[in-house]
Parts: C-alpha cells; sequence; structure tokens
C-alpha cells in the first residue's frame, strides 16, 4: 500500500529486455540499506519488486502484461520517474490509501497557469472515467491529487507550486500519457453496484 505521497524522483539508468521480462535499473536518494530485495516501490504509481541493487541504485522487472497497460512501455533511459516507499503501519497517511496498480492511462489535454499553481486537464479512458468524482481522490504518475472538476472524460485537477517542482507532474504538456488510478473506494462501490 502507498499514500501518493513522492519521496524521490528517480531516474531510469538501465533499460534491457531479459528472457524473462523488461529489466529496469533505476538511480535514486533512497538509503538502499534500508530497502530490502523482494520491497515494494511505486513507479510512477505502479508497484514494481526491487530484484537487485547496488550503489545509488535498484533493479525491477517488468512483465508485459503491465507493459501494456502502463506508460513503463515507453520509458528509455534518462527518464525521471516519480518513486514512493510502501506505507509502513504508524505512518501518516498524507495522500489516500493507493493501491500501486494502475487502473489506466490517461492523455494531458492542457497545462495552464493559475497563480502560483497549474490547472491540469487529462481525458481519462473510458469506462474507467465514471469512477472520477468532483472532490475525490485520483492517482496521477503515483502522486495523490483532488479531483476537481469532472466533465464526461475530462477531468481537472491543481498542482501546487511544491507538487509542480518535486514530482515529475512539473514535466507535464498536452499530449503526454500518464498512469491513472481510481480511488480504492470508488472501485470497490462500483464492483458492489454490478453484482448487487
Amino acid at each position: 500500500m502507498f499514500t501518493g505521497i513522492v519521496t524521490d524522483v528517480g531516474r531510469v539508468r538501465a533499460v534491457r529486455q531479459t528472457d524473462r521480462d523488461r529489466r529496469f535499473e533505476i538511480d535514486t536518494a533512497f538509503d538502499l540499506s534500508t530497502v530490502d530485495i523482494g520491497a515494494s516501490i511505486a513507479h510512477a504509481g505502479c508497484c514494481l519488486t526491487v530484484v537487485e541493487k547496488g550503489q545509488g541504485w535498484f533493479a525491477v522487472e517488468v512483465s508485459g502484461e503491465t507493459l501494456a497497460v502502463t506508460t513503463l512501455d515507453e520509458w528509455t533511459v534518462g527518464r525521471p520517474v516519480n518513486l514512493e516507499r510502501a506505507a509502513r503501519v504508524g505512518d501518516e497517511l498524507g495522500g489516500h490509501i493507493v493501491s500501486g496498480h494502475v487502473d489506466g492511462v490517461g492523455e494531458v489535454l492542457s497545462v495552464a497557469e493559475e497563480g502560483g499553481s497549474h490547472r491540469v486537464r487529462i481525458r481519462a479512458p473510458r469506462p474507467l472515467h465514471r469512477y472520477i468524482a468532483p472532490k475525490g481522490s485520483i492517482t496521477v504518475e503515483g502522486v495523490s491529487l483532488t479531483v476537481n472538476e469532472v466533465e464526461d472524460d475530462v477531468f481537472g485537477v491543481n498542482l501546487i507550486p511544491h507538487t509542480w517542482e518535486v514530482t515529475t507532474l512539473g514535466r507535464l504538456a498536452p499530449g503526454v500519457r500518464v498512469n491513472l488510478e481510481i480511488d480504492m473506494l470508488a472501485r470497490y462501490l462500483a464492483r458492489w453496484r454490478e453484482t448487487a
């Protein structure tokens, strides 16, 4: 489990196709002496398992399924990546409950300055858009955000200067594809309604 509060922006240092999956090596500022092999780390909102680590870097393996339903298939060397270590019992829940399971890929439609903040409009894939509600929570590239407005399959979020500066969201522009995870409560409520 995660909270959607990014604690490091890593950088892809190597990409390699193996006989099993695609392997990414990620440069990080995390103290890797406290990261075990097998630990879960969210990468742009996608929960991946650490399979190897070295001085200032760790490696993850990504399945074809994950590559097909996230933006990870587009990752190349040098790409910055929002990182968050798994939450521990007793940690402050600063964002919202995040599973690290990407629900779909959205497309940024516009980015506009609004005071010191930035208003971002994103088109969600159908039928995922049904689970996004005004003043609800959504995870964009692993960042917990509040939905400001929703119109059909387009929703808007407001990024305060801190979020803009310390995550990869400050690099958003029209046409950029982003990983989305809907609020977990919306997911279970929708499933309950389908089966009730």
